[in-house]
């Protein structure tokens, strides 16, 4: 009930915020005005995430040294928290100067409501634009204008797997070409052997929806997921149910303490060997890599997904109103520095979307994630807020929790119809 409400929260905070405009706050701050702080916004607070986060902190700090830099982190709900933290502040008209948010439909809301300033000046600089992954760099880009930078891009439809569990069951190592229909075979070869065969860190809501996203993913292809962006899919019709029907038989699947578990315990449950397999986006790999197991897990392209990216992208966005804006700016360039960038992907076990950066020195899973990247389709996340507005997104969320608690597809579909009428997009 405290998550389900605070979901509420947020998708009426997000309406409310999108209702703001120029017109009703405060003029642009200056960004050639010095100044000596700089306040940055973010949710990045497990071990892998925070270590990764500083990377670009102490880059900052070291090329501006009279400036103090506040890290407003904002730790619970894997982000969700500091969503409604921001929501409340923006309606409040006290911005922090930069915070983190997605690429695509997250960035435009936020652009919508005039909320954020153009950063052009940043992708102009050193010729950054030529240097991002197209896909990504149009993810950010509204009427030729760039809106937010991207620290790197997440693969979401990955499926990570315990070796030696897998072993004593049994079962092969997942390589490419990976099926459904192996993937459900051999998550019965685990279960038999007593082990939970796959963890999920269900207390925050974005890994049953990541859950869901991928098997969609397998089911709609590439094609289909643009019918998500272009919301001309039929949340109630046989594709979805279907889909939904996968999500109800592998759920039952995961171990009977999954509800209680964050993304980074679930995690951690996976590199004892707590479990056989862990789907989510690759950030995973940062914290399993923290947490020493990057020789225990092995990882596979989510069975049926073979060839698309399915992106996370973290972005952050300089606020229109706040009055830092100079360092703002900086901040953002320093996301863009190849040199601190690629320690940041070590870390953090996402991927560079800049050309200039060298995949070579980071791990041969991130390497190939790259290749993947370059090579796309790039497709943006739908639970992270990419592929559809936020107010949808919510929705979405809403929708999945009202269908694991009555594994009704009708539930599903009217939690979706329900976000539509408080969120409705153009042309709907």
């Amino acid at each position: 009930m405290i998550m389900r409400n605070a979901t509420r929260a947020l998708l009426a905070v997000t309406v409310a915020v999108a209702g703001l405009s120029a017109c009703t706050g405060p003029k642009e701050t200056d960004p050639s005005a010095a100044t000596d702080q700089l306040e940055v916004m973010t949710w990045w607070t497990s071990a892998s995430e925070a270590k990764a986060f500083k990377v670009f902190t102490d880059a900052y700090a070291r090329a501006n040294a009279g400036v103090t830099l506040t890290n407003a982190s904002v730790q619970g709900g894997a982000g969700s928290s500091a969503r409604v933290a921001l929501a409340k502040r923006l309606i409040a008209g006290d911005p922090p100067d930069v915070w983190q948010t997605f690429a695509g439909a997250a960035t435009t809301a936020y652009e919508k409501s005039a909320q954020i300033r153009d950063v052009s000046s940043v992708f102009g600089a050193g010729g950054l634009a030529a240097q991002v992954n197209p896909t990504i760099l149009q993810s950010v880009t509204i009427d030729g204008k760039q809106y937010a930078v991207p620290t790197g891009a997440h693969r979401s439809n990955v499926l990570f797997f315990n070796k030696a569990v897998l072993d004593k069951a049994g079962v092969a190592a997942p390589a490419a070409g990976y099926t459904p229909a192996a993937f459900r075979a051999d998550l019965e070869k685990v279960k038999a052997s007593g082990v939970p065969a796959l963890c999920l860190g269900a207390k925050d809501r974005f890994t049953t929806a990541e859950l869901l996203d991928n098997i969609l993913l397998a089911r709609l292809g590439p094609d289909g997921w643009a019918k998500i962006q272009d919301d001309k899919l039929d949340w109630n019709g046989t594709e979805v149910k279907d889909a939904l029907g996968e999500l109800d038989d592998l759920l039952a699947y995961t171990s009977a303490d999954a509800d209680t578990q964050t993304w980074d315990q679930a995690i951690g449950q996976l590199v004892e060997g707590s479990c056989g397999f862990l789907t989510m986006n690759d950030s995973a790999f940062g914290e399993l890599t923290a947490r020493g197991g990057s020789d225990a897990v092995g990882e596979v392209v989510y069975p049926g997904t073979d060839g698309a990216f399915l992106a996370v992208t973290d972005v952050f966005v300089a606020s229109r109103t706040a009055p830092n804006a100079k360092n703002a700016l900086a901040f953002l360039s320093v996301l863009a520095d190849p040199a601190a960038n690629l320690e940041f992907s070590k870390l953090k076990g996402s991927v560079p979307v800049l050309k200039n950066v060298d995949a070579t020195g980071l791990s041969p899973y991130q390497q190939e994630a790259a290749k993947a990247l370059w090579a796309g389709p790039v497709l943006p996340s739908l639970s992270h807020g990419q592929a559809m507005n936020p107010g949808l997104t919510q929705g979405y969320f809403d929708a999945i929790a009202a269908y694991v608690r009555t594994r009704q597809p009708q539930s599903f579909a009217q939690a979706i119809a329900e976000a539509v009428a408080v969120y409705q997009p153009a042309g709907h």
